[in-house]
């Protein structure tokens, strides 16, 4: 574990940085500064999760290296009135000019009532909420297509499951975690159509003994490959190892949790919106208010195969790879039903990612043993 980060002391380590490296065009831009961009970057748990914040403090790592860039960080800040104090502090103390406010929570109303009163600052947030003309220019969201990730996951699982039982650990029936659900599924039914996946939803974001509880019971159920959507994955990932399962991760890599098991995932690649973000601020440019992409625009990303993963796996789940990232594959498309039996998606209709109604999916596919 590393130790707690301290935003004053990080501070000075983190000024050598400024102008160190290359990368492209950047060191024009950096040039024309007259001092370096400082970006905050605050976290609602610890950077090492082996999940959803230690993704966002890789995309961090990686622009500490970038000319002409100040960081400065925050962990283990809640979605309360603190998030404001610690985006205020990074400001007036700091100089903060970029922040980037990871969790969900923080949006609404911790940024919607910091921004006003800073118009000269910009806020990036994670997540799917800024909407035009409703929400101040100086804020604006990004967010990754990771289901397509979750549905080669799916290829995957299916090729290594035994008991044709795969499993999901989840945390809240939202449209993002239901689109994960879905997307794994048809993944693995994909391969084989008579897969079934079980999910358990824990009912929160962070809950160790429930996830706990929850993986054994799926194993116990017969389960033998296992994802998930939780900020912190490792508790699934080792509980599902310890039962002699295999898992396929999400957020980040835990491949180094449990390296016999580790089969794949579907991992965030934030550094693609953060230099979308900070290239604006260094340049001048219009704040981008609203950011997306999967795969082919470098969101997202797959985890390395484990070594047990058996070529065949690896060649369908990369040529369905190499379709989504030339934009000819679709997830949700051609007759779905719910598992209570409805058509949700109708023969012939197709659904692009960008298509709103993905946002606002309320049902768990056919195949999936659970309810919402």
């Amino acid at each position: 574990m590393t130790t707690p980060i301290n935003r004053r002391d990080s501070l000075k380590s983190l000024a050598a940085l400024g102008a160190a490296g290359t990368l492209g065009g950047w060191s024009a831009l950096a040039s024309a500064q007259a001092k370096p961009l400082t970006v905050g970057v605050i976290y609602v748990g610890a950077r090492d999760d082996y999940g959803y914040n230690q993704a966002h403090a890789m995309a961090a790592a990686e622009i500490k290296k970038l000319p002409g860039i100040k960081v400065v960080e925050e962990e283990n800040v809640p979605e309360t009135a603190a998030v404001q104090k610690t985006m205020a502090g990074m400001i007036s103390q700091d100089g903060a000019k970029l922040l980037f406010p990871t969790s969900f929570g923080y949006f609404d109303p911790h940024i919607l009532a910091v921004a006003p009163k800073y118009p000269d600052v910009r806020f990036s947030h994670c997540g799917g909420l800024w909407t035009e003309g409703k929400h101040p220019k100086n804020a604006g969201s990004f967010f990754g297509y990771i289901d397509e990730c979750q549905f080669l996951n799916g290829v995957i699982a299916a090729h290594m499951t035994k008991s044709n039982k795969i499993a999901f650990v989840a945390a809240k029936p939202i449209p993002q975690v239901l689109r994960n659900i879905n997307a794994f599924t048809l993944g693995a039914r994909s391969v084989k159509p008579n897969i079934t996946c079980s999910v358990i939803f824990t009912g929160d974001w962070s809950m160790a003994v429930k996830e706990a509880e929850a993986t054994n019971s799926l194993a116990d159920q017969g389960c033998d490959v296992f994802t998930m959507h939780v900020d912190g994955p490792k508790v699934v990932v080792e509980t599902a190892a310890k039962r002699g399962k295999m898992v396929c991760g999400y957020h980040a890599s835990q491949a180094k949790l449990a390296p016999n098991a580790y089969l794949t995932g579907a991992e965030w690649n934030w550094l693609t919106a953060y230099k979308t973000a900070i290239e604006a601020a260094q340049a001048g440019k219009p704040h981008p208010n609203f950011l997306r992409g999967g795969l082919k625009e470098g969101y997202v990303k797959m985890s390395a195969y484990g070594p047990m993963v058996p070529d065949a796996a690896k060649k369908q789940a990369d040529d369905i790879k190499a379709k989504m990232i030339a934009g000819t594959f679709d997830i949700f498309k051609d007759g779905i039903k719910d598992n209570k039996g409805a058509v949700v998606v109708p023969a012939g209709k197709v659904l692009k990612q960008t298509d709103l109604e993905l946002e606002k999916m309320n049902y768990l596919v056919e195949g999936v043993v659970g309810q919402v």
